[in-house]
C-alpha cells in the first residue's frame, strides 16, 4: 500500500509524466465534445428504434465512443483505421516487404507503415461513411438529402474520422497507452452511468440473485484478465564468458519474458471489426431489387443473429487474431540471431536454428492458451444472454476485457515511466 501511495505521489511529482497524463484528459474532452456534436436533420425517435433492432451497431457504437448512437460528426469512430490497419497486417503475411518494413526496419520502417495504415483510412472511412449514410436514409433516421447535403454530410463524417485517428496517434505519441485503445475505453467509460442508470431503474427484488451472479462473474473476469494478461514464461537465457585483456565479461544467468497473451485486446477488436463488415454489407443489400442479392443478404443477417453460429464464428475468428497478432509481433528468427549477436543462448539448445524452433514451440503453446482465455470471455456474455435472455450482456463482456486491457497497459506504462524517473 505505501509503494502504490509513493507511485502516486510520484506520478504528480514528476512533471514530464503529470503532462503527459494532463495531455491525454485534454484530448480525451475534445473527443467526447466531437461525439456530442450531431449530424443535422436525425430523426431521435427513428434512431432509438434503428438501435433497438440493431444490434450489432451497438458494438460500432463502442468503437465510435459512442458517436454512432448520436449520430455525431465522428459517428465512424476510429472503425476505418482499424480495418485499415487489419488490411495491412494481413498483407505482411503475403507480401515480404511489408514485413520486412514492420518488423526488421526499426523505427524508420514502423514510421512508413503507420504513413501506409492513414493512407488507407481515407477510402475505407470513404465506403464505410457512404455505407452508413445510405442505410440511416433508407431506415428513415436520416431525410431524403440532396446530392450536396450528402456529399457534405459524408466529407463531415470522413473528416471526423481522421480527425480522432490524429488524435488516437498525438496520445500514442505525446501521452501515454495506444492512442486508440485509449479512445475505445473512454468511449466505454462513457457510457456506464447510462448503463447503471438502466439498470437501478429496471431493478426488482425477483431479479437480486441475477444481478449477484452477474456481478461475482464480473469480479472472476476481471481477476483472470489480470492473471492472464500478467501471466510470463520465463525462458532461460546465459551470455558466454568472454576475455578481454585481464577482465572477463558475461558469465550471467537471466531469463527471456513471454507473456500468455502477447497480442492484448488487439484479437478481440480485430475479430469485432471483421464480424461486423459482413452484416454491414448484408444490411446494406437486404433491401435490394435484385432478389437473390436480398435473399443471400437475409440468410446472412439471420445466420449472425443466432446467437450459437455468432458465437462460434466470434471465437474462431479471436483464437485465430491472437496467433495472427503473436506471429506478426514476435519473430523467434530474430530473437535468436539477437540473442546470438550479444552471446547469448538458451541452456541445452544450440545457438541459431534449434534456438528458432524452441522459440517457436514455446511461444505456440503458450498462445494456445492466451488464445482459448480471450476466446471464451469473449463469448461467455453470448453464453449469459442465452440463457438469461438479457440481451444488453452482449457487449459487457467484450467492453470488460477492454476496459481491464487497457488500465493494465496504462499501469504499466506509467510504472516504466517511475522506474526511468527513479534511475
Amino acid at each position: 500500500m505505501n509503494s502504490f501511495i509513493e507511485k502516486i505521489t510520484l506520478l504528480f511529482a514528476d512533471r514530464m509524466l503529470r503532462n503527459r497524463l494532463l495531455f491525454v484528459l485534454g484530448v480525451l474532452v475534445v473527443f467526447r465534445v466531437l461525439a456530442a456534436v450531431p449530424i443535422p436533420g436525425i430523426n431521435a425517435a427513428q434512431l432509438q428504434l434503428f438501435f433497438n433492432n440493431n444490434q450489432f451497431f451497438g458494438l460500432l457504437n463502442l468503437f465510435s465512443g459512442g458517436g454512432l448512437a448520436n449520430l455525431s460528426i465522428v459517428l465512424l469512430g476510429v472503425g476505418p483505421y482499424i480495418t485499415a490497419s487489419i488490411i495491412l497486417q494481413l498483407l505482411t503475411m503475403m507480401i515480404p516487404r511489408l514485413k520486412q518494413l514492420y518488423q526488421e526496419e526499426g523505427e524508420l520502417g514502423r514510421k512508413r507503415f503507420s504513413q501506409y495504415t492513414r493512407l488507407l483510412t481515407l477510402p475505407v472511412a470513404f465506403l464505410q461513411g457512404i455505407s452508413f449514410l445510405l442505410i440511416l436514409q433508407r431506415e428513415g433516421v436520416l431525410p431524403n438529402l440532396s446530392a450536396f447535403q450528402f456529399a457534405t454530410s459524408l466529407l463531415v463524417i470522413i473528416a471526423g474520422s481522421l480527425l480522432l485517428m490524429w488524435l488516437g496517434e498525438l496520445i500514442s505519441e505525446f501521452g501515454l497507452g495506444n492512442g486508440v485503445s485509449v479512445i475505445i475505453f473512454a468511449g466505454i467509460v462513457a457510457s456506464l452511468p447510462q448503463t447503471a442508470s438502466q439498470a437501478i431503474f429496471s431493478f426488482s427484488s425477483a431479479q437480486i440473485p441475477l444481478y449477484l451472479g452477474f456481478l461475482v462473474a464480473t469480479i472472476a473476469i476481471v481477476a483472470a484478465v489480470v492473471v492472464v494478461t500478467e501471466a510470463e514464461r520465463p525462458v532461460p537465457v546465459t551470455y558466454a564468458k568472454r576475455v578481454r585483456g585481464m577482465k572477463i565479461f558475461g558469465g550471467q544467468s537471466t531469463y527471456l519474458p513471454l507473456r500468455l497473451n502477447q497480442a492484448g485486446v488487439i484479437p478481440i477488436i480485430f475479430a469485432l471489426s471483421l464480424l461486423l463488415i459482413p452484416q454491414m454489407v448484408a444490411t446494406f443489400f437486404s433491401t435490394s431489387s435484385s432478389a437473390w442479392l436480398a435473399h443471400a443478404s437475409t440468410f446472412v443477417l439471420h445466420g449472425l443473429q443466432n446467437l450459437g453460429v455468432y458465437g462460434t464464428v466470434y471465437f474462431v475468428l479471436v483464437f485465430l487474431f491472437t496467433y495472427f497478432y503473436t506471429a506478426v509481433t514476435f519473430d523467434p528468427h530474430q530473437i535468436a540471431e539477437n540473442l546470438q549477436k550479444n552471446g547469448a543462448f538458451i541452456p541445452g539448445v544450440r545457438p541459431g536454428n534449434s534456438t528458432t524452433e524452441y522459440l517457436g514451440k514455446v511461444i505456440t503453446r503458450i498462445t494456445f492458451v492466451g488464445a482459448l482465455f480471450l476466446g471464451f470471455v469473449a463469448v461467455l456474455p453470448i453464453i449469459a444472454q442465452s440463457i438469461t435472455g438479457i440481451t444488453t450482456l452482449t457487449l459487457g463482456g467484450t467492453a470488460l476485457l477492454i476496459v481491464v486491457s487497457v488500465i493494465l497497459d496504462l499501469a504499466r506504462r506509467i510504472d516504466a515511466q517511475i522506474s526511468i524517473r527513479e534511475y
